[in-house]
């Protein structure tokens, strides 16, 4: 049986959302609140506590706001999570962000 063949691929979808300006990166988190979200799905109880400690020697003061305070971004409650993210930002006072996702 033979693979399909298609006349006309096109490797990019159309975009579904409006694109915004970033808010500039922090210079320096020494003192800063860091905030981590996760989607659950590759390793971040590993690498979390790896980035705490890294950031922690490099950036004295620096504190940050597990993972579990925010629920998993990609799963069964997505939706729930991510619209109760700004709220949970301005609650836990973050200054930066780290997210991460699955490979």
């Amino acid at each position: 049986m033979a693979e399909p063949v298609y006349e006309v691929v096109w490797p990019l979808g159309k975009s579904v959302y409006e694109p915004v300006a970033l808010v500039p990166r922090a210079s320096e988190l020494q003192g800063k609140t860091v905030c981590e979200l996760w989607d659950w799905a590759f390793r971040g109880h590993e690498m979390f506590p790896i980035l705490r400690e890294t950031l922690g020697r490099r950036f004295p003061g620096i504190k940050f706001v597990d993972y579990e305070t925010f629920g998993d971004t990609h799963g069964p409650d997505e939706r729930e999570a991510i619209a109760a993210l700004p709220e949970l930002l301005r609650k836990h006072r973050c200054d930066a962000v780290i997210s991460a996702v699955g490979a």
